[in-house]
């Protein structure tokens, strides 16, 4: 049988040590509503998640996260500006990795702030990296919103913009839609054959499955619009690949950066905004010259991240996880606001992958 004491004696510490710096200590439920996680992600959500079933309530998720039910919690009741800390179990299926563990505690640090956004980021980052210190684990940081701005800058239809926004966390996707919205990847003989026929529902036979005959003639009919579309440039393309491509200590990042917002302008808010998180950063003691930054990064982490994220990881174990991650939700207090929003950023570290590399002393 696995030991779980010692992971929850560290736990417990490292909530008391945030408590002590002033975060309230929260309890979110082990079971979620189904409804609210599929509303945020999509049906790729039960990939990842473990779902069971409650006579009264209806489907339930384990909890994958505590990050949706603090949210949930914080708009419904909480003061301004909030600061949490919990700690507890999450639940993760791991069909791709196997080895990984699927059950595992978190310790987490959220601050709920509109004054200074920036410094609250700084802030976040800046309590994790201490108590990691002793590890000498390697830092790195990215900005999601970097790519966002510079998809919302594209020369190309609304509906195309929206369908690439929604894949930024799923890269292989994301790629597959850039090339076929920039005409590398040609329509395929047989949507071709189906777009050319005046009515291609003339002699569809009966209908089966869920969609109604209207729902399939507007999909045909967002087809054929997409297909009638211009092509998103080759030169804009490539300057989205460049962008994903910057990987380097935060200064001369910022540089790069600041070289591809000449060519892509839509993109230069977000990279003031980086600007002005290293200055942060380096007022509370980060050494940022050392510091990495992956404009790529974070793109493969829970779907509600849209600014700024960053993770711990062990440079001599990449089989392991980060030890911990975070970064800004911003849209996720939207969603889950009822009509409020507020600007939050948050991280978790893990316990159990704390000890496996030796601990904090």
């Amino acid at each position: 049988m696995i030991d779980r004491s010692a992971p929850r004696k560290l736990a417990a510490e490292l909530r008391s040590r945030f408590e002590a710096l002033g975060a309230v200590p929260v309890e979110p439920p082990f079971l979620l509503p189904a409804d609210t996680l599929l509303d945020l992600y999509g049906e790729d959500i039960r990939g990842r998640a473990y779902v069971t079933y409650d006579p009264a309530r209806g489907e339930m998720f384990m909890r994958p996260d505590f990050t949706v039910p603090v949210v949930q919690m914080h708009m419904a009741q909480g003061a301004e500006p909030a600061r949490y800390t919990y700690a507890g179990e999450v639940f993760r299926r791991q069909e791709e990795n196997p080895e990984r563990a699927n059950e595992y505690l978190q310790v987490g640090y959220e601050i709920f702030d509109r004054t200074n956004p920036v410094a609250a980021e700084a802030e976040v980052f800046g309590r994790i990296a201490e108590v990691l210190k002793p590890m000498g684990l390697r830092a790195v940081m990215g900005d999601i919103g970097l790519l966002h701005a510079a998809v919302q800058g594209l020369e190309t239809t609304d509906k195309r913009k929206a369908a690439l926004l929604r894949h930024i966390w799923h890269p292989r996707r994301f790629r597959a839609l850039l090339d076929r919205f920039a005409g590398r990847v040609p329509l395929s003989a047989a949507r071709k054959a189906l777009l050319a026929q005046a009515d291609p529902m003339a002699n569809a036979g009966p209908l089966i499955g869920l969609r109604s005959e209207g729902e399939i003639r507007d999909r045909l009919a967002a087809l054929k619009a997409d297909a009638e579309a211009a092509p998103i440039s080759a030169h804009q393309v490539e300057l989205i690949e460049a962008l994903l491509a910057v990987r380097e200590t935060a200064p001369f990042a910022l540089e790069q950066l600041r070289d591809l917002a000449v060519d892509m302008p839509s993109i230069s808010k977000a990279v003031e905004r980086l600007s002005d998180r290293i200055d942060a950063l380096k007022a509370l003691g980060i050494d940022v010259d050392t510091l990495e930054f992956e404009a790529n990064y974070g793109r493969t982490s829970m779907e509600y991240y849209d600014g700024f994220v960053f993770g711990f990881v062990a440079a001599d174990r990449p089989d392991l996880p980060p030890v911990a991650t975070g970064g800004r939700y911003d849209a996720l207090t939207a969603q889950l606001g009822q009509g409020s929003a507020i600007p939050a950023v948050g991280g978790v570290i893990r316990p159990g992958l704390v000890l496996d590399l030796g601990g904090l002393s």
